[in-house]
């Protein structure tokens, strides 16, 4: 269960007790009382993306079922995620969800793979996903991604890691030893080689543009805080940003009009852990930061403070941006941390999932704490279109802040991650008017990711019967009482 210290949005019943709620935690967010509706509303205001001119200021995040085929083809789950992704009436979809650009860059076993053989069917999920957008014509991107340090293309139990760099925290989660090999500079290269293929195989299947992933903790991302790693590829910022310049070059080589944008994760942290003396009795300890005393000055991240590897730094994401600027790459998604290994800095919730630990801070912290640096970020960089992250957690006033967040210039868009799962319906209700349906709206009870640690495919198991109802869900329910079982419950 959730310490019983933090707010139960659930159980605020205005808008002003969520804002008394977010005084007693010092937190500041625009609030808007009341909703607006139509063109003339902040969340329905048109906006041009790429050449593109957009309805409306909401965006379905990338959403991974771990449901695709072992060849890496969708399967029946991954028509419906995104037939469902379709009827929401964002004008933005990012990516749909991450698919690897070759087989050994897999996540899991049933991640999407785009290859000569899998376009086809790329194309056909595209297809089924603008099938159902009415009226709305949505920008489509496909996110690109290779897993870096968190493959495991082959078994759901056999970590097969290609990590950029030796991390001394990290390294002991997997059992990687000293005389690991980090990829090569030449592997790198190929691994480029890849995304211009799998960019202009996007561009045959019909995308509007391709994420070039950089968040999460994932080869991208990993390679931006590569401080201890030689060559051209570590070192100086310069060199940790050639993997990112290099994706544009050969993106737009290889598939000359398709657009680019950059999901990144602009802030980190050391990695966190339960607490082993207050995990048992069936619960999971609240999140302490890893044992980092012998790791500091902290050379291990991207957006970290070095000295107080707890705490953010931005100066290089903000350079970041500089150097985004100059390659022409102005379309950037904003995130945050890593579900591996801090999920509470990058998807705020009350409940943890299997792997992880309870939630160190009130979640609304940590939906503040993106939200101010997306601001920051746009204060900034006013030329970029700015897609922000978190939102989610703020459940019934997620509308409430999300509409004056747009109109006082927070972000461009707000991005719409697991309530895209439960209620995939949310922004044409309230672009509609329509009331919000309180029983579809996300509670964060993190199965989404608690059922794709257990080898299940991933869904709102708790609101849609689709998953809940079926063998799936009894497969998570046992799942889940094996976990329980092991922490003593």
């Amino acid at each position: 269960m959730p310490s019983t210290d933090f707010v139960k949005i659930p159980t605020l019943k205005s808008v002003d007790a969520f804002r008394r709620a977010l005084a007693e935690l010092a937190i500041e967010l625009p609030v808007d009382d009341r909703l607006s509706a139509g063109p003339d509303a902040p969340l329905g205001a048109p906006i041009e993306v790429l050449g593109r001119s957009l309805t409306n200021r909401f965006c379905i995040q990338p959403m991974e079922g771990w449901d695709a085929t072992p060849d890496g083809r969708p399967s029946d789950l991954t028509f419906r995620r995104w037939r469902r992704f379709g009827r929401s009436g964002a004008a933005l979809i990012w990516g749909g969800e991450a698919v690897a650009v070759r087989h050994s860059g897999r996540a899991n076993p049933r991640q999407l793979v785009l290859t000569d053989k899998t376009v086809g069917d790329l194309a056909q999920l595209r297809a089924a996903l603008v099938s159902e957008c009415g009226e709305t014509k949505p920008l489509i991107g496909l996110q690109l991604t290779h897993s870096g340090r968190f493959c495991r293309p082959n078994r759901w139990d056999l970590p097969e890691p290609v990590i950029a760099f030796h991390h001394p925290i990290l390294d002991r989660r997997v059992g990687i030893g000293p005389d690991y090999e980090p990829v090569s500079d030449g592997e790198i290269r190929s691994i480029i080689e890849d995304y211009g293929r799998a960019a202009r195989l996007a561009r045959e299947a019909g995308f509007d543009f391709v994420d070039l992933k950089h968040c999460h903790g994932y080869l991208g991302h990993e390679l931006l805080g590569a401080h201890t790693r030689p060559g051209p590829y570590g070192g100086s910022l310069e060199n940790r940003t050639r993997f990112l310049r290099e994706l544009v070059e050969v993106v737009r080589a290889e598939a000359p009009g398709l657009g680019i944008g950059v999901r990144v994760s602009v802030f980190d942290t050391v990695p966190y852990e339960a607490d082993p003396y207050q995990s048992g009795a069936g619960k999971l300890g609240p999140g302490l930061p890893a044992d980092y005393c012998g790791c500091v000055p902290y050379v291990y991240g991207f957006g970290v403070d070095q000295e107080q590897p707890t705490e953010m730094d931005l100066t290089e994401p903000l350079a970041l941006f500089g150097i985004l600027r100059e390659i022409g790459v102005t379309f950037v998604n904003v995130t945050a941390g890593s579900p591996y290994y801090s999920h509470h800095i990058q998807r705020p919730a009350l409940y943890p999932p299997s792997d992880g630990y309870q939630p160190p801070e009130d979640p609304l912290v940590g939906v503040a704490r993106q939200m101010h640096v997306t601001r920051c970020l746009k204060r900034l960089n006013p030329d970029f279109t700015i897609v922000g992250t978190a939102y989610t957690y703020l459940q019934e006033y997620l509308p409430h802040v999300a509409q004056a967040a747009v109109r006082d210039g927070w972000t461009d868009f707000v991005g719409l991650g697991r309530m895209a799962l439960s209620y995939p319906e949310l922004p044409a209700d309230l672009l509609s008017g329509r009331p919000i349906r309180r029983k579809q709206v996300c509670r964060t009870f993190s199965d989404c990711t608690t059922a794709p640690r257990s080898g299940i495919p991933s869904g709102c198991y708790p609101l849609d019967d689709h998953y809940g109802s079926s063998d799936l869900g009894a497969r998570l329910s046992e799942a889940k009482a094996e976990m329980k079982k092991r922490l003593g419950g």
